[in-house]
């Protein structure tokens, strides 16, 4: 994303992790994704694929987005490389828990106050990364 000047004269973020307000809003994102996987029946599919306990998957997806939204890179300085389809091949992933998640996390980046472009934008590269990812129901 480029910086360039807003509407109102100020600069845009740098970053989409500048843009969507930093650590500590990447964190009540992915609160509030799991919080909402544990919360509605529309997601009983996705959350029956991560098993009992999410409190790893939790702290992995928030490291991870960190750095993926162009913040601390916290998730390659532990683990190297995300790898995300290899490491995904394990679970069970279609087309139903592809939507379920990104309707998920579009619930939740609603819920959190994500700004209408950037969340537009992250959805569309979330929905391209899940499809990718699908291994299931797949030739």
């Amino acid at each position: 994303m480029d910086t360039e000047d807003t509407p109102s004269g100020s600069a845009a973020p740098a970053t989409p992790f500048e843009w969507i307000g930093g650590e500590a809003r990447v964190l009540a994102l992915t609160e509030r994704f799991y919080d909402l996987m544990d919360l509605e029946p529309g997601y009983h599919e996705l959350r029956a694929a991560h098993g009992p306990d999410l409190a790893n998957a939790r702290q992995r997806l928030f490291w991870f987005l960190c750095g993926w939204l162009g913040g601390p890179s916290y998730y390659t300085d532990r683990f190297g490389h995300p790898m995300l389809r290899a490491r995904h091949l394990p679970f069970p992933i279609g087309i139903k828990e592809r939507d379920q998640w990104v309707a998920c996390m579009d619930q939740a980046m609603g819920e959190t106050g994500v700004p209408d472009d950037l969340r537009a934008r992250l959805k569309e590269s979330f929905y391209g990364t899940a499809d990718w990812m699908r291994n299931k129901g797949v030739s």
